[in-house]
């Protein structure tokens, strides 16, 4: 039986109030960003196995 192989789902993005403002390394942002650009070549991995989804 195969595995199962589910569709990637996109990170949260935070609020506006989620970042605190003081320049912290990373931001939430900044942590949300790389998420993003993971979940994004991740979904493109999975479009590829999955044509026409």
């Amino acid at each position: 039986m195969d595995a199962p192989d589910p569709r990637p789902q996109p990170p949260e993005k935070p609020l506006p109030g989620d970042c605190c403002e003081t320049g912290c390394d990373p931001c939430v942002f900044d942590r949300y960003a790389e998420e993003l650009e993971a979940y994004e070549e991740a979904l493109a991995a999975w479009r590829a196995r999955h044509p026409g989804e």
